[in-house]
């Protein structure tokens, strides 16, 4: 993936994220799984954001985004959960049983070309060239 570019920065921002449905249940199947990989595409664009992979299990979500420096990771994962579940409890009643749609927690981590490894070595060596 390349970086991305804004006015004043150029970054390679990726996280991974995992969530679930409350309580654990396995609704994320057929229709509404389907209809949450748009839900989740539509979102991505409007915060300006690109989705690099989706993966919809019974009972828990994989996504792999690209962020902007401009958004925290809990604030993509915010409008992304809160889009999706707004949606998906209109066009599936079923959902509507539910509490809520998604936990309030959620698993993040960064991704990216180099290790952390190699960027510590990088900054270590700073300073030390004649």
């Amino acid at each position: 993936m390349e970086p991305q570019k804004q006015r004043h920065s150029t970054f390679l921002i990726q996280y991974h994220f995992v969530w679930c449905p409350r309580r654990r249940r396995k609704v994320l199947k057929g229709a509404i799984a389907k209809r949450l990989r748009e839900l989740i595409w539509e979102a991505a664009k409007v915060i300006e954001c690109e989705v690099i992979s989706v993966a919809i299990e019974l009972d828990h979500v994989h996504l792999f985004i690209t962020g902007t420096p401009t958004l925290a990771p809990y604030q993509i994962i915010h409008r992304i959960k809160g889009r999706t579940a707004h949606y998906l409890r209109r066009e599936f009643p079923e959902l509507m049983k539910m509490p809520s749609m998604w936990t309030s927690s959620y698993w993040v981590s960064t991704a990216g070309n180099v290790s952390a490894e190699t960027i510590r070595k990088y900054i270590e060596a700073q300073g030390t060239r004649d």
